[in-house]
């Protein structure tokens, strides 16, 4: 046994000669010397190469995208840009979102203070809480305003530009308002009875006229109010018409001041009769439609 063993030991460092001859002179063209050692060697070596070339490629080069298997080298980061475009996307719809949502509850007449909403992750308590602990200081700059403000309100029946502090003078000039119907006013502006508007009653069929230009962000039936429909303006206006008998225009839309948005009606459970309930409101609070309409 152990003869046989050093034989086929032997057998791989035998050498032998590769001859390559021409095939019509048999001349010697080429000749190598090689073992059975020698070769093993040789083809080991070789394939260990193909294999690192081969990883190389597929762990450093775009080829890889083309093996079954694989994926795009920059598919995580075009991930992660996606991810945060819609994050980005999700943050301005839901604030925009948040904003309709405000003017169809001005435009349903429903209280704020009515509901539970949520403000950078605190909740707003509802009405009725105790508030008697909370201590206001007002500063001498507040004050001043005040009085101001006050001051030029006491003595004038009709709204002065020129009585007017700064801010609320730019914010009332932001064009001419156009009135919505002429009539009667039958139901003025109260707002200790939650009545943010004024009703006022006109010939039947009467077309109903946008205020101001804007866009048209609410055009619905409502059970209370009937047919509404809400303008947003420029200069943070917003004006709210109810009762409606028709709707001509519709979400989206762009009236014109002046131009027919509905017909005067009586639709909806609160109305006593063919009117039509006119509000108007400022940076999201109500204020009176005859401090800026003749009707």
């Amino acid at each position: 046994m152990k003869q046989k063993n050093e034989k086929w030991y032997q057998k791989l460092r035998d050498k032998y000669r590769l001859v390559i001859f021409h095939d019509e002179t048999f001349e010697e063209k080429f000749s190598l010397r090689l073992s059975r050692m020698n070769v093993f060697v040789l083809v080991t070596s070789g394939s260990v190469f193909l294999i690192f070339i081969t990883s190389y490629i597929i762990a450093f080069t775009s080829l890889r995208e083309y093996i079954p298997g694989y994926t795009d080298v920059n598919l995580n980061r075009r991930v992660y840009q996606l991810q945060r475009s819609a994050d980005s996307l999700e943050d301005v719809f839901r604030q925009k979102q948040r904003y309709f949502d405000n003017i169809k509850r001005i435009i349903e007449g429903r209280d704020f203070e009515s509901q539970t909403q949520e403000l950078q992750g605190a909740s707003v308590p509802k009405s009725g809480s105790a508030y008697d602990t909370i201590n206001l200081i007002h500063s001498d700059e507040e004050r001043e305003l005040r009085a101001e403000f006050e001051k030029a309100e006491k003595y004038s029946i009709q709204t002065d530009p020129s009585l007017i502090p700064e801010a609320r003078r730019r914010a009332t000039t932001v064009s001419s308002f156009f009135t919505p119907v002429r009539g009667t006013v039958t139901n003025k502006f109260n707002p200790a009875q939650r009545h943010y508007g004024v009703d006022i009653v006109s010939r039947s069929n009467e077309a109903i006229k946008s205020t101001l230009e804007g866009t048209v962000v609410f055009a619905d039936w409502t059970v209370e109010k009937g047919h509404v429909i809400g303008i947003q303006h420029a200069g943070n206006f917003v004006s709210v018409y109810k009762h409606n008998s028709v709707l001509l225009k519709r979400e989206g839309d762009f009236v014109k001041a002046g131009e027919p948005i509905g017909i005067i009606g009586e639709s909806g459970e609160l109305s006593t009769g063919p009117h039509l309930h006119f509000e108007l409101w400022f940076n999201a609070a109500p204020v009176n439609p005859e401090d800026y309409v003749r009707f």
